[in-house]
């Protein structure tokens, strides 16, 4: 998530004072105004709705509301600032969930049908400028977002604090798309659902994570994706402050894409270390052939010594691995 801060404020002086009775007076005009005005009045003045449908202008108390308005059509939603316990399920049409002021909407700690705080099962969905935390379930597999059915666009945002950020079905019709994103404190192998993930994809068309980072994951894998096309690019895995984690990046059915200009580094508590990126480590459902692993710096926390691979491949395809900067005690390629 980006911050830009500039001011500038020319010195009118001469003006500044000048103005200032008419300024005096008119506060005292406006506050006479409003003293004439009954206590009852004011007091009846709605709040502005926290939910907005763009299109229409109409405002709504729940998430789900405004989903349910824009139904089988297209439409935006505008989430002022604050922290919801509110989940929602987008079951049709296409639909963008937008923060007035990125940074300043959380969704926290309510899952839509065990699973999410955002369920998508739609056309089409994005997501930009939201945090979602403290998303658990009974099976292990609480996300910020499911994507169910559809493509998906997430952007700015952040997920923290839960067992899944981001879960998908398998549907090779699926796009998930993540960029300028932060992922925090998630994954788990203590529950009955398996491993849960920063992103786990299922067996879907297209992954593409770009300029995102991921950062004192808490168990499984950082990204693991089952898709067909993978592309991760200037993005950072920072281990150093994990607990109990595997590999950075798991394709454990193959891939092809690539993964370039990302910056990896591998903490102490590992689970597994003998891998930052694993390629077809459970089955080979989908071709590796020529996928790019190109101008990624890797390396271990200081002080630590320790082997592993960069990569490791279990596909005996034809990748393209090439100018990578490793640190002391990693060797570039492995086949297994």
């Amino acid at each position: 998530m980006t911050e830009a801060r500039d001011q500038t404020q020319p010195p009118f002086a001469q003006r500044t004072t000048l103005a200032r009775p008419t300024m005096i007076a008119a506060g005292v005009v406006a506050a006479v105004a409003v003293a004439l005005i009954p206590l009852a009045a004011l007091m009846a003045q709605p709040a502005p709705a926290p939910f907005t449908v763009v299109e229409t202008n109409r405002g709504f108390s729940t998430l789900q509301g405004a989903v349910d308005a824009i139904g089988s059509g297209e439409g935006s939603i505008a989430i002022a600032p604050g922290t919801y316990r509110q989940c929602a399920v987008q079951s049709e049409g296409r639909v963008a969930f937008l923060a007035t002021e990125p940074g300043q909407v959380e969704f926290t700690a309510t899952a839509c049908e065990g699973k999410a705080a955002l369920v998508l099962r739609g056309a089409e969905a994005s997501v930009s400028g939201i945090i979602f935390s403290r998303i658990a379930v009974a099976d292990g597999n609480g996300a910020g977002i499911r994507q169910e059915a559809g493509n998906l666009t997430v952007a700015n945002s952040w997920f923290r604090d839960s067992q899944q950020g981001i879960l998908t079905a398998h549907d090779e019709m699926m796009r998930l798309v993540v960029d300028r994103s932060t992922f925090t404190r998630l994954g788990t192998c203590e529950n009955s659902g398996g491993c849960a993930h920063s992103i786990y994809t299922g067996d879907i068309g297209h992954l593409r994570v770009t300029r995102s980072r991921f950062e004192e994951g808490t168990g499984g894998h950082y990204l693991k994706a089952r898709a067909a096309v993978v592309e991760v690019a200037a993005s950072s895995f920072d281990d150093s402050n994990g607990r109990a984690t595997n590999y950075m990046i798991d394709l454990p059915q193959g891939a092809r894409g690539q993964i370039t200009n990302n910056w990896f580094v591998q903490g102490r508590d590992k689970e597994n270390y003998s891998a930052f990126i694993a390629v077809g480590a459970e089955e080979q459902t989908h071709s590796s052939e020529g996928l790019t692993i190109a101008g990624n710096d890797a390396r271990f926390v200081p002080s630590l010594a320790r082997k592993s691979a960069f990569v490791a491949d279990w596909t005996g395809a034809n990748l393209r691995i090439a100018d990578n900067r490793l640190g002391n005690g990693l060797t570039p390629f492995e086949r297994r």
